[in-house]
Protein backbone atom coordinates (compact mmCIF):
# COMPACT_ATOMS: atom_id res chain seq x y z
CA UNK A 1 0.00 0.00 0.00
CA UNK A 2 1.58 3.14 -1.13
CA UNK A 3 2.37 5.46 1.79
CA UNK A 4 -0.53 8.18 0.56
CA UNK A 5 -3.02 5.12 1.06
CA UNK A 6 -1.53 4.05 4.69
CA UNK A 7 -1.54 7.48 5.74
CA UNK A 8 -5.44 8.21 4.69
CA UNK A 9 -5.98 4.44 6.42
CA UNK A 10 -4.37 5.47 9.47
CA UNK A 11 -5.81 9.00 9.87
CA UNK A 12 -9.20 7.28 9.26
CA UNK A 13 -8.56 4.22 11.88
CA UNK A 14 -7.28 6.13 14.69
CA UNK A 15 -10.17 8.30 15.75
CA UNK A 16 -12.96 5.25 14.93
CA UNK A 17 -11.08 3.77 17.06
CA UNK A 18 -10.74 6.75 19.94
CA UNK A 19 -14.89 7.15 19.19
CA UNK A 20 -14.88 3.01 19.85
CA UNK A 21 -13.34 3.48 22.96
CA UNK A 22 -15.38 6.16 24.14
CA UNK A 23 -18.17 4.19 23.03
CA UNK A 24 -17.07 1.24 24.84
CA UNK A 25 -16.25 3.34 28.07
CA UNK A 26 -19.90 4.65 28.14
CA UNK A 27 -21.29 1.56 26.95
CA UNK A 28 -20.21 -0.21 30.22
CA UNK A 29 -21.17 2.24 32.16
CA UNK A 30 -25.05 2.32 30.88
CA UNK A 31 -25.14 -1.40 30.05
CA UNK A 32 -22.28 -3.11 31.87
CA UNK A 33 -19.95 -5.81 30.31
CA UNK A 34 -22.22 -6.69 27.53
CA UNK A 35 -22.72 -3.22 26.50
CA UNK A 36 -18.56 -2.79 25.82
CA UNK A 37 -18.49 -5.79 24.37
CA UNK A 38 -20.98 -4.92 21.97
CA UNK A 39 -19.43 -1.62 21.60
CA UNK A 40 -15.84 -3.02 20.65
CA UNK A 41 -17.06 -5.60 18.33
CA UNK A 42 -18.66 -2.42 16.75
CA UNK A 43 -15.98 -0.65 16.26
CA UNK A 44 -13.81 -4.03 15.32
CA UNK A 45 -16.54 -4.14 12.85
CA UNK A 46 -16.77 -0.35 11.41
CA UNK A 47 -12.92 0.05 11.08
CA UNK A 48 -12.83 -3.51 8.99
CA UNK A 49 -15.26 -3.05 6.32
CA UNK A 50 -14.37 0.67 6.00
CA UNK A 51 -10.82 -0.46 5.78
CA UNK A 52 -11.36 -3.21 3.12
CA UNK A 53 -13.70 -0.96 1.07
CA UNK A 54 -10.81 1.92 1.19
CA UNK A 55 -8.23 -0.21 0.49
CA UNK A 56 -10.78 -1.83 -2.75
CA UNK A 57 -11.46 2.08 -3.62
CA UNK A 58 -7.69 2.88 -3.92
CA UNK A 59 -6.77 -0.56 -6.31
CA UNK A 60 -9.76 0.49 -8.62
CA UNK A 61 -7.84 3.96 -8.68
CA UNK A 62 -5.24 2.42 -9.92
CA UNK A 63 -5.94 -0.18 -12.35
CA UNK A 64 -9.17 0.94 -13.43
CA UNK A 65 -9.22 4.95 -13.42
CA UNK A 66 -12.42 5.48 -15.25
CA UNK A 67 -14.51 3.73 -12.72
CA UNK A 68 -13.53 5.42 -9.79
CA UNK A 69 -16.23 7.54 -8.81
CA UNK A 70 -19.07 4.55 -9.64
CA UNK A 71 -16.74 2.36 -7.52
CA UNK A 72 -16.92 4.30 -5.20
CA UNK A 73 -20.10 5.42 -5.30
CA UNK A 74 -21.34 1.50 -5.46
CA UNK A 75 -18.93 0.73 -2.56
CA UNK A 76 -20.27 2.84 0.08
CA UNK A 77 -23.86 1.72 -1.13
CA UNK A 78 -22.58 -1.69 -0.54
CA UNK A 79 -20.97 -1.33 2.91
CA UNK A 80 -24.41 0.66 4.37
CA UNK A 81 -26.14 -1.94 3.19
CA UNK A 82 -23.56 -4.71 4.69
CA UNK A 83 -23.50 -3.09 7.77
CA UNK A 84 -27.44 -2.86 7.98
CA UNK A 85 -27.78 -6.66 7.00
CA UNK A 86 -24.62 -7.15 10.17
CA UNK A 87 -26.97 -5.21 12.87
CA UNK A 88 -30.03 -7.13 11.81
CA UNK A 89 -28.22 -10.35 12.09
CA UNK A 90 -27.24 -9.65 15.57
CA UNK A 91 -30.15 -8.22 16.54
CA UNK A 92 -31.41 -10.40 18.94
CA UNK A 93 -28.09 -11.70 19.75
CA UNK A 94 -27.07 -12.56 23.57
CA UNK A 95 -23.38 -12.16 23.16
CA UNK A 96 -23.19 -8.37 23.82
CA UNK A 97 -25.69 -5.58 24.04
CA UNK A 98 -27.37 -4.95 20.72
CA UNK A 99 -27.91 -1.53 21.14
CA UNK A 100 -24.67 -0.49 22.54
CA UNK A 101 -23.37 -2.86 19.27
CA UNK A 102 -25.41 -0.58 16.80
CA UNK A 103 -25.14 2.81 18.32
CA UNK A 104 -21.28 2.00 18.42
CA UNK A 105 -21.28 0.61 15.20
CA UNK A 106 -22.85 4.26 13.91
CA UNK A 107 -20.73 6.39 15.64
CA UNK A 108 -18.08 4.66 14.08
CA UNK A 109 -18.85 4.71 10.49
CA UNK A 110 -19.68 8.24 10.91
CA UNK A 111 -16.18 8.75 12.47
CA UNK A 112 -14.36 7.09 9.63
CA UNK A 113 -16.45 9.17 6.97
CA UNK A 114 -15.49 12.09 8.64
CA UNK A 115 -12.00 11.42 9.34
CA UNK A 116 -11.70 10.00 5.87
CA UNK A 117 -12.94 13.36 4.11
CA UNK A 118 -10.66 14.98 5.94
CA UNK A 119 -7.78 13.13 5.50
CA UNK A 120 -8.35 13.34 1.79
CA UNK A 121 -8.88 17.22 2.17
CA UNK A 122 -5.78 17.64 3.90
CA UNK A 123 -3.67 15.25 1.94
CA UNK A 124 -1.54 16.94 -1.17
CA UNK A 125 -2.37 14.47 -3.83
CA UNK A 126 -1.05 15.74 -7.41
CA UNK A 127 -3.89 14.93 -9.85
CA UNK A 128 -1.08 15.59 -12.63
CA UNK A 129 2.15 13.28 -12.78
CA UNK A 130 4.77 15.98 -13.50
CA UNK A 131 6.90 14.68 -16.62
CA UNK A 132 10.26 15.68 -15.47
CA UNK A 133 11.80 14.42 -19.02
CA UNK A 134 9.81 16.63 -21.08
CA UNK A 135 11.09 19.94 -19.67
CA UNK A 136 15.05 19.20 -20.19
CA UNK A 137 14.66 18.43 -24.19
CA UNK A 138 14.52 21.78 -26.73
CA UNK A 139 11.34 22.35 -28.24
CA UNK A 140 11.37 20.63 -31.94
CA UNK A 141 11.01 22.98 -34.36
CA UNK A 142 10.83 22.00 -38.60
CA UNK A 143 14.14 24.05 -38.75
CA UNK A 144 17.51 22.30 -38.73
CA UNK A 145 20.38 24.53 -37.55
Amino acid sequence: MPSNDARILLQSAVPTAAVGALAAVVSAVVAGADGAIGAVVATLVAILFMGVGLYVLQRTAKTLPHLFQAMGLMLYAAQILLLFIFVAAFKNTTLFNPRAFALTLLAGTLAWIAAQARAHMKSKILYVEPDSTMGDRPEKTGHSS
